[in-house]
């Protein structure tokens, strides 16, 4: 245990975060996401894993760590649903609160096709499965820079 890290954030996922640059991306996964299979490509080359916890309370513990990207149009990237793009299943909808909660102002998710959201996900610096069991609860989070005082 550490003062003002999230019990969850185990040494595993605390070091791929304080390891992570600007730029680097952090996949947070449903249980059907093929985590595995898309971590091996990535700069870990195996997924973290929340067991236990759905993707909603990983982004809100991965987020009071992690400043996301303001000199990109989409640091926060969610999976488009297969047959209707424009849709936003309820998951979504509450990522979209915790993204926003946690960069202190309005910031819309970009949701990117299914196959181009794994591609994205393979060139990340790790992949988290959690137990989520809603469909869609994927994204993907680019580090930003914390400012000198």
């Amino acid at each position: 245990m550490l003062k003002s890290i999230h019990p969850l954030i185990g040494p595993e996922l605390l070091h791929a975060l304080a390891a992570m640059g600007h730029g680097d991306e952090i996949v947070l996964v449903d249980a059907n996401f093929p985590a595995t299979s898309v971590a091996s490509e990535t700069v870990l080359g195996q997924p973290l894993r929340l067991d236990g916890v759905d993707v909603v309370e990983a982004a809100r513990i991965v987020l009071s760590l992690l400043p996301l990207d303001a000199f990109v149009d989409d640091p926060a990237v969610v999976m488009q649903v297969v047959g209707d793009a424009t849709a936003v299943p309820e998951v979504v909808a509450l990522l979209q609160k915790i993204v926003e909660e946690a960069h202190g102002q309005a910031l819309p998710l970009k949701a990117i096709e299914r196959f181009d959201f794994y591609a994205r996900a393979k060139q990340a610096f790790a992949v988290v499965a959690t137990s989520e069991r809603r469909l869609y609860g994927n994204i993907i989070l680019k580090k930003g820079v914390i400012p000198p005082p």
